[in-house]
Parts: structure tokens; C-alpha cells; sequence
């Protein structure tokens, strides 16, 4: 079993580089946890996509 981590400052990079990952591997995907937190930098909000992915890769 393995995990792959993604943090993103906006839901569609997340969503791109999660993407990416599942295309690239031959795995089962056994669950995938999201979690969106926001902040307040002086007058800036400032948002965090982030997701695990929890796999095991197939035998080829």
C-alpha cells in the first residue's frame, strides 16, 4: 500500500495534477481523502486544495 500527497492553492491545479497521477499509474485506488483549508494573510485570502490518495499498485 502507498500514498501519494497533492497541495494546490486552487482546486483545478488539484484536480489536473490528481489526474495526472491516476493516468500514470497501473494501481487500485483503495480511497482519496480532500480537505480545503482558507486563511487570512492581511487582506488576502488564501485557500489550500489538498488531497491523499491511498493505492496498491497492480501486478504486471
Amino acid at each position: 500500500m502507498k500514498v501519494k500527497c497533492f497541495d494546490e492553492s486552487h482546486e483545478r491545479d488539484l484536480e489536473e495534477k490528481i489526474n495526472s497521477f491516476l493516468s500514470s499509474i497501473n494501481a487500485d485506488i483503495i480511497d482519496i481523502k480532500y480537505a480545503v483549508s482558507a486563511s487570512v494573510f492581511g487582506e488576502e485570502q488564501i485557500y489550500c486544495f489538498s488531497a491523499m490518495i491511498v493505492y496498491s499498485m497492480k501486478n504486471e
